[in-house]
């Protein structure tokens, strides 16, 4: 049987790092097996916030990439202010940390580029995929956001190529995206880019979510939403031969990590309030506890956390590669995953915690009530979810962890995890193509 073709249009692809490149690679990586041949649209010359080599390997052999250049403004930005580095990241100053150049920038970000900065692709990359799709047999085109104006190139296709079958595959939302009010827009921006969004949502075939909280809000806002989450790749998670990542101490310690981005938006201070109490009143724990950060650490967090009774008991091994990182969570006792506090941001499922999941280790979550990763916790017994005012709670919990720790009866324990294998999720897609 002849394989049908799926044009994957995105922004992220290796050697991009962080976690939106992994989605559609590793859908890539197993959609032939489903009876579907990917062909991925990626810029020739991108300003990807990180790198990440060691993704590479998931790239099928024979795959085939299209390229065009894209111009960015971001060289500009980076020249204007430094700290506009992480603006590519959709990761802002709040607050107080806020300097009058970071005002103007999110100022401009949100008002001239509208919906984000890479805009500028949009025309020749429709130029371009009008001809190739007059030339080449495509059965299916899937567009992936961030950055949102990807879904312009298939919004735009599918005006001029009416009978293109089209999925917009929002990995996180448009509007309703904790930074979005952020942004300083003025009303007519605001406008313009919910206007943009209705549109995608209307002429697209079907929109995914990446987590069922968003797929509803969706489907409120006219679009055929399916939720398909985020997942784990069990040729990931083999547990490797690990160095313990802190060989100064042979001892092994009570490790809770934090792997991945952490920003000033979801920083858990309950957390670290917890901890430094904890140091302070228990000198057991005090002795046995390490706090172990791999990957971008927001430094105005790691400041503050320096400054408090954790700076004893802190690890910072900086950016590490995937590889590295899922060794990192396996070395670990227990797992920290944050989400923004605000109600809207319920829906978010950081892609990390299917990776947490595959470790069998102790997940503690921090986010608004109700969230769709409390749900997934409750379903797997992984870990416990807690709001950022949950200092008590939050101090038993860890305390209680530690002293089963201490007594070898920390057990690895989650059921139900199999659906989120990459492998099931990429079946559930193929049946959606299908």
């Amino acid at each position: 049987m002849e394989q049908k073709k799926i044009l994957i249009i995105t922004y992220y692809w290796p050697p991009a790092g962080g976690p939106g490149v992994q989605r559609w690679l590793k859908f890539a990586k197993y959609l032939p097996e489903f009876g579907w041949e990917p062909v991925i649209y990626t810029p020739e010359n991108p300003s990807y916030p990180l790198l990440d080599e060691s993704l590479m390997k998931d790239v099928p052999e024979n795959i085939e990439i299209i390229k065009t250049k894209i111009w960015e403004p971001y060289q500009l930005a980076e020249k204007l202010n430094k700290s506009n580095k992480k603006f590519k990241a959709g990761q802002f100053d709040v607050g107080k940390n806020q300097s009058w150049k970071s005002k103007l920038s999110i100022w401009v970000r949100g008002n001239f580029f509208i919906p984000d900065a890479r805009v500028f692709w949009v025309k020749p990359s429709v130029k371009f995929l009008e001809q190739y799709l007059k030339e080449n047999k495509i059965d299916v085109v899937v567009t992936s956001g961030p950055p949102h104006s990807l879904h312009l190139i298939g919004l735009h296709l599918k005006n001029k190529l009416p009978s293109l079958k089209w999925i917009a595959d929002f990995r996180d939302p448009w509007t309703e995206i904790s930074y979005y009010k952020h942004l300083k827009l003025t009303k007519s921006s605001d406008k313009k880019h919910r206007q943009l969004e209705s549109n995608v949502f209307r002429n697209a075939d079907i929109t995914l979510a990446t987590s069922y909280t968003d797929a509803e809000n969706f489907r409120k806002n006219g679009a055929n939403a399916v939720c398909i989450t985020n997942g784990f790749d069990e040729t990931d998670s083999n547990p490797q031969t690990l160095k313990p990542s802190n060989p100064q101490s042979l001892k092994p310690k009570f490790t809770l990590s934090y792997i991945g981005v952490l920003e000033q938006l979801r920083n858990p201070e309950t957390l670290w309030k917890a901890l430094d109490n904890l140091i302070k009143t228990n000198s057991d724990f005090a002795e046995n506890f390490t706090l172990k950060f791999a990957g971008r650490i927001d430094e105005k967090i790691l400041n503050s956390i320096e400054n408090s009774g954790l700076k004893n008991n802190i690890l910072n091994l900086g950016y590490v590669s995937h590889d590295k990182a899922i060794g990192e969570m396996q070395s670990s006792d227990m797992l920290l995953i944050t989400n923004f506090p605000n109600e809207s941001s319920k829906g978010i499922i950081p892609g990390k915690i299917f990776e947490y999941l595959a470790t069998g280790k102790q997940i503690i979550s921090f986010g608004p009530d109700n969230a769709d990763v409390a749900k997934i916790l409750n379903e797997t017994k992984a870990g416990k979810h807690f709001s950022y005012s949950d200092f008590e709670s939050v101090k038993s919990f860890i305390l209680e962890k530690f002293e089963l720790w201490k007594n070898g009866t920390l057990l690895e324990n989650t059921q139900n995890i199999e659906q989120f294998s990459r492998k099931n999720l990429t079946k559930k897609l193929a049946e959606i193509l299908n």
